[in-house]
């Protein structure tokens, strides 16, 4: 952890600690990394708010060396902040004007416990009218807001009743306006009870967003009287004639100030834990949307759907080059003429670009337009596919300051069009242009803390930017600025470098781009690559510093750098003694198996390795889906109770968690992934309310 923390602390990014200095951290990824890196920060944090506890409670003089010593010896921020509340400078309250009327001592008169005496005698001797103490009620009830308050805030009572709650506390919510909730979403929270321990994020977040609308009414109940027998034993351990005045002060301690207190800190932390767990989910959804296979090399038209302001379709290049650009009228309220125009245009583009693919957004008008595009494609004498194309955020992007930039004179729509066709070519260079919570992945995003999720997905990206690598020739800017050691600055004095000076040819060149010093060129240089450059290693994850190590593995398989890709040069390299080369190169074995891995497939691209899009020439509707019909789908969503899978009709259908695998599932993202290709069998349809229930789980043959 310390070596971890000392590359960090030296300016390296956990993209490059994570994949070039495995032997300091011991193989450590970069989720990893990062975990180490915020929990230093938060005892960081924690460190600092000890020093100034400690200050507080030393300027008040109440420092003693217990209390010092239990302090220091805090590991968390909540005991921390409970050692500290019996001295915290509190707003005044009727505790302190109690104090201030004198009846302090009162008050700890009653807490040594008196078994014999006359309470009301002891009272009398503290009534003042000058301090508005006029008689023996207003002395008990000072008494009482002293002790209460005391009792609110001793740090073993709260431990304890933290625990008791946290073992035995039912997360509850009843309905409060029924007629809110006009589709019946909350339908099953209107009674609802269960343990804390048992909670769910997702039903967390929806009991959450229920109690937001006014529909839902949450709380945390827990057995009361456990916890006042608890405080009667630690309060009232022998009878004295103070019982009755103890017992108020602890119940009404209890109830006023340690029950609420308790309650917004376990709503706190089980909001906190859902929302992570819901980030985390998004986080990996967008991370398998990032690396979904590109489509290389085809000619694709990007088909944005809609009714009536006409499909605006975008023909593309096998490199993401603007060939064409057009508007069809498909579907009505279009005029019949219109829409039978739209037939022939269609088919005319197709063969004019010779386009290979069609995407479809999935968005307003996508099944019909799908339907339309199935019917035409048949009038094609060659095989042309179409692929339904995730579009969440393409109208971001259309009306972003990027798009603008991109194409200036194209209308939103064209854009979005453009944006569709090339998510296909390759997700992740068009998806890193737009707002990655835009991308529609997850649940209750909406919901949670935006900050965090921000702060997640950005290092998503990051890091699959950085896993992928990219050609520094051809990427965007949007797409270098996410290359580790890189910022927007130093991105776009690539891109005019390379406009200015030609396509680079080698890595080192990149040294004579400006503001790229020497650090952040040691930390981005891996993750660009450069094919068809002058050193074939430059098209590699290897980083130059071990271009040696490099060269000497290839003299070790006899091998030159141009038989590189070979099938022979694979063999020759596979049957090396790696143990024997880290001894005599004095490598480390992991870097050592990361330059032979590279070596073998110099130029990979690991998104190679994903599923590929999948592909159709016929539609279904939901009229024809029938139970126990075996289907392809695409997984669009992942979720914390199923996963919704594209089986190309208007809907999405569900898998349940429980119709994933035959073995326990924790969590759906243990057995898919968001663009993974599935066989399903349709459970049940419901036209009316448009839902589909799929399985996994082969029904049983009879």
């Amino acid at each position: 952890m310390k070596r971890v923390l000392d590359l960090l602390l030296e300016g390296n990014t956990v993209p490059f600690i994570a994949r070039y200095r495995k032997e300091a951290t011991g193989n450590l990824d970069e989720v990893q990394i990062r975990e180490i890196e915020e929990r230093y920060h938060y005892l960081e944090n924690l460190e600092k708010r000890k020093e100034e506890v400690l200050r507080l409670i030393e300027e008040q003089e109440k420092l003693t060396p217990e209390l010092k010593f239990a302090i220091q010896k805090a590991s968390k921020m909540q005991q921390l902040e409970d050692l500290y509340r019996p001295y915290k400078q509190k707003r005044r309250t009727k505790a302190t004007f109690a104090k201030e009327r004198g009846l302090a001592p009162f008050a700890s008169w009653l807490m040594t416990l008196p078994s014999e005496g006359d309470l009301i005698a002891v009272a009398s001797e503290y009534i003042n009218p000058e301090k508005e103490v006029p008689d023996v009620d207003a002395v008990l009830a000072g008494a009482h807001e002293i002790l209460a308050e005391e009792f609110g805030d001793n740090p073993d009572f709260r431990k304890w009743i933290r625990t008791y709650t946290e073992n035995h506390g039912q997360y509850v919510s009843k309905v409060k306006d029924e007629e809110k909730d006009e589709k019946g979403v909350y339908e099953m929270y209107y009674d609802f009870s269960e343990p804390i321990k048992k909670m769910v994020s997702h039903r967390i977040l929806a009991t959450n967003r229920g109690e937001k609308e006014g529909i839902l009414k949450v709380a945390i109940e827990v057995p009361e009287a456990s916890i006042l027998e608890y405080l009667q034993k630690q309060l009232l351990p022998k009878q004295t004639i103070a019982k009755s005045v103890i017992q108020s002060a602890y119940e009404d301690a209890y109830k006023r100030f340690i029950a609420p207190a308790l309650e917004r800190e376990f709503r706190g932390q089980l909001t906190e834990a859902a929302d992570e767990q819901a980030i985390d989910v998004f986080g990996e959804n967008l991370r398998n949307l990032l690396l979904q296979s590109p489509l290389k090399g085809k000619v694709v038209m990007g088909f944005d759907p809609a009714y009536r302001t006409g499909c605006k379709l975008a023909i593309l290049d096998a490199t993401g080059k603007v060939l064409g650009i057009s508007v069809i009228y498909p579907h009505a309220p279009a005029a019949q003429a219109k829409r039978a125009a739209a037939k022939d245009q269609f088919v005319e583009l197709i063969e004019r670009y010779g386009v290979e693919m069609v995407a479809i957004g999935n968005g307003t008008a996508s099944r019909e337009s799908e339907q339309f595009v199935a019917e035409q494609l048949h009038r094609v004498d060659r095989d042309v596919f179409y692929v339904i194309v995730n579009e969440a955020g393409a109208s971001v992007y259309s009306a972003s300051d990027i798009a603008r930039s991109e194409f200036p004179d194209l209308a939103v729509e064209e854009r979005s069009a453009i944006s569709i066709g090339r998510r296909l070519q390759d997700p992740l260079a068009e998806l890193v242009k737009i707002d990655p919570k835009a991308v529609g992945v997850g649940q209750y995003q909406h919901d949670v803390s935006q900050k965090r999720l921000g702060e997640q997905l950005d290092f998503v990206v990051e890091t699959v930017v950085n896993q992928v690598g990219v050609d520094v020739n051809t990427a965007s800017p949007q797409l270098l600025q996410h290359i580790s050691g890189l910022n927007k600055t130093t991105a776009q004095n690539i891109l005019n470098y390379r406009e200015e000076n030609g396509a680079f040819n080698a890595r080192n060149q990149l040294k004579k781009v400006p503001r790229l010093g020497p650090k952040a060129y040691e930390q981005a240089i891996g993750f660009l690559r450069i094919p068809g450059g002058k050193q074939v290693l430059d098209n590699t994850g290897i980083h130059p510093e071990s271009y040696e190590a490099a060269k000497a593995v290839l003299e070790a398989a006899k091998l030159t750098e141009k038989e590189l890709g070979t099938p022979k040069a694979a063999e020759a390299l596979k049957a090396l003694d790696l143990t024997k080369l880290v001894n005599e190169l004095g490598v480390g074995k992991a870097t050592l198996q990361d330059i032979v891995k590279a070596l073998i497939q110099p130029g990979r691209d690991m998104r190679d390795e994903m599923p590929a899009p999948l592909l159709r020439k016929d539609v279904l509707k939901m009229e024809d889906l029938l139970p126990g019909m075996e289907l392809k789908g695409t997984v669009r969503n992942v979720i914390d109770f199923g996963a919704f899978v594209d089986i190309g009709v208007k809907q999405d259908g569900l898998v349940h968690l429980s119709k994933l695998s035959q073995r326990f599932v924790k969590h759906p993202k243990d057995v898919v992934a968001v663009g993974d290709i599935v066989t399903v069998w349709v459970e049940s349809v419901d036209l009316k309310k448009g839902r589909i229930a799929l399985t996994m789980l082969e029904p049983k043959k009879e």
